[in-house]
């Protein structure tokens, strides 16, 4: 297998990555989407900057070929197919997100327990970004803390190769999973996403906001950007602004957009601070 060619439009490239020889027949599929046996396809939904007043960046969820849900998918993935399932999200919401023009990060979700070596498994990714001429400081990778990883120090391993290579990071439903502390010891995430069941009503909810709050402080201690996750109400958007988080995400703002880019009226922004 051949070593990738150093990019010419993209400076964002570690001019360092040289993608191992021998590896497993994987690699050979990696992206090739009529491997899996089924087809998908991704909706986008803008997480939004309200001290910008902007969309910060958008999470490219997985759907169905005709806009079917993400479990219409996801119940289709196995141990046979996760490898390749894997790689070729990640060549889809690259090549989804530049054909439609975003100039924001595009945040993509991976399954951590589909990757045996990092440093081998990441070239597709390269290659994606490469041909579409998309920016790797643009692109985040979001892992969700429910994920049961069995080696916490190897997870860790492979969220720093990823930072090692340009891309951002982030741990998706913060607050809801196995790995929690533990993993923000083992490794600091550029981004963390507060799980929506501690945003809901969070308002009216005196443990939720006490929880939220000392999130809010650890990560401003260790340099990790918070973003909120599901707000579906002004009143949930206002009490964590005043929280001090300005990233957030949900139904308030925009649904998922499918194959297109979700559109975000100002107001709901709220007032500016």
């Amino acid at each position: 297998m051949q070593a990738l060619p150093l990019p010419h439009v993209n400076p964002g490239f570690p001019i360092d990555f040289i993608p191992l020889e021998g590896t497993r027949q994987d690699c050979e599929d990696c992206g090739k989407g009529e491997k899996l046996g089924f087809q998908f396809d991704y909706a986008y939904q803008p997480i939004v900057d309200l001290q910008r007043r902007a969309v910060f960046a958008h999470e490219a969820l997985v759907r169905g070929p005709a806009g079917e849900g993400a479990m219409t998918v996801l119940s289709q993935v196995n141990d046979g197919n996760r490898y390749r399932f894997d790689q070729a999200c990640r060549v889809k919401a690259i090549k989804g997100a530049s054909e439609l023009g975003i100039r924001e990060p595009v945040s993509i979700n991976f399954l951590p327990n589909a990757i045996y070596k990092p440093e081998v498994c990441i070239r597709t990714t390269l290659e994606a970004a490469r041909i579409h001429h998309f920016p790797l400081d643009q692109i985040i990778f979001e892992v969700t803390e429910g994920e049961r990883v069995q080696d916490g120090p190897w997870f860790a391993s492979i969220l720093r190769e990823y930072k090692r290579c340009g891309f951002k990071t982030a741990i998706d439903d913060f607050g809801a999973g196995y790995a929690g502390m533990k993993l923000l010891s083992d490794f600091q995430p550029d981004i963390i996403k507060i799980d929506m069941d501690l945003i809901r009503n969070v308002d009216a909810n005196r443990a939720r906001q006490a929880i939220v709050r000392s999130l809010v402080s650890l990560c401003k201690d260790m340099d990790i950007q918070v973003v909120a996750e599901g707000i579906e109400t002004p009143a949930e958007r206002d009490f964590l602004r005043d929280a001090g988080i300005h990233l957030m995400q949900g139904y308030l703002f925009a649904r998922p957009a499918f194959r297109s880019i979700a559109q975000v009226d100002a107001s709901l922004f709220g007032a500016r601070s």
